[in-house]
């Protein structure tokens, strides 16, 4: 389970924001995680405890927003979700596209008290 090392620099990398922006008490990390990334959601969520135990992160609320794997077909334009099509244009049923999003993992709002 590579997610508590990834979140443990996660919470580093808030940690170092906190201070520099001298913020002391910190509410919610919230966290995006696309649907292709290999992050798990399930098992950040899990670690997330562990990884910020002792740290200034220590009594914050983890939000994870899941963000979709949108595809566009080089046929026809169509922009669509690329795990629900199951990797062919729901229009034209092509299998050539580009990947718009979804691999992603982003520190998306660090919300203070």
């Amino acid at each position: 389970m590579h997610e508590l090392g990834v979140i443990i620099e996660v919470v580093k990398k808030v940690e170092s924001f906190a201070k520099k922006n001298r913020i002391v008490e910190i509410d919610t990390l919230v966290l995006q995680i696309g649907e292709l990334s290999s992050m798990v959601p399930k098992y950040v969520e899990a670690c997330y405890p562990a990884a910020v135990d002792g740290t200034l992160l220590q009594d914050t609320k983890l939000k994870i927003e899941i963000l979709p794997c949108n595809a566009i077909c080089k046929n026809c334009n169509k922009v669509f979700n690329l795990i629900e099509a199951q990797k062919k244009c729901p229009d034209c049923e092509s299998e050539e596209w580009d990947l718009l999003g979804g691999n992603e993992f982003l520190i998306k709002e660090i919300i203070a008290c």
